[in-house]
């Protein structure tokens, strides 16, 4: 099984709380204006890898990171191969932070991504709107965007009042 992928990030601080990984996937519908990864949009955009190629480069920074964030792209739009990939990542005891276009509502009223959905950690849910951009909101880049801990694809708590600068 392969992933389209777009780019990797051994290391990063701005991408969710603590060093991470982050894994920017290809593909992405949404077409929002000033996307900041426009060049993902495209799903033939960067390589194919193997999810097992991915788990090694990741697990190689696992004494130092404390998890991996999915952005992109769209990382509900290749879910079921990235579901295996966090299965996998979560079995080692890393957290999951995920950036999606999509709202919560949308991915919990769609069966189709539940199989990802149920192995985030956080997740940082809506469409980047530029009337409605704030610089003092940490790990988002708009107001209508929401952060959210879940637990088995469920909301256990809104963080959005934790993230303010």
């Amino acid at each position: 099984m392969t992933l389209q992928v777009a780019g990797f990030l051994e290391h990063s601080t701005v991408n969710g709380i603590g060093l991470r990984s982050v894994l920017f996937v290809s593909g992405c519908n949404h077409a929002c204006p000033d996307c900041q990864n426009e060049a993902m949009q495209d799903q033939c955009y960067g390589e194919s890898i193997a999810i097992s190629t991915l788990y090694t480069r990741i697990m190689k920074n696992k004494p130092i990171i404390d998890g991996i964030t999915f952005s992109g792209g769209e990382p509900f739009d290749q879910c079921n191969v990235l579901a295996k990939l966090a299965k996998l990542l979560k079995e080692e005891g890393l957290n999951i932070w995920c950036y999606t276009g999509y709202t919560y509502e949308l991915l919990q009223a769609s069966p189709k991504y539940h199989s990802l959905l149920e192995l985030i950690d956080v997740l940082v849910d809506g469409p980047y709107i530029k009337a409605l951009a704030n610089p003092n909101l940490e790990y988002r880049g708009s107001s209508n965007q929401h952060i959210y801990a879940l637990k088995y694809g469920k909301i256990v708590e809104c963080l959005d009042d934790m993230f303010l600068l």
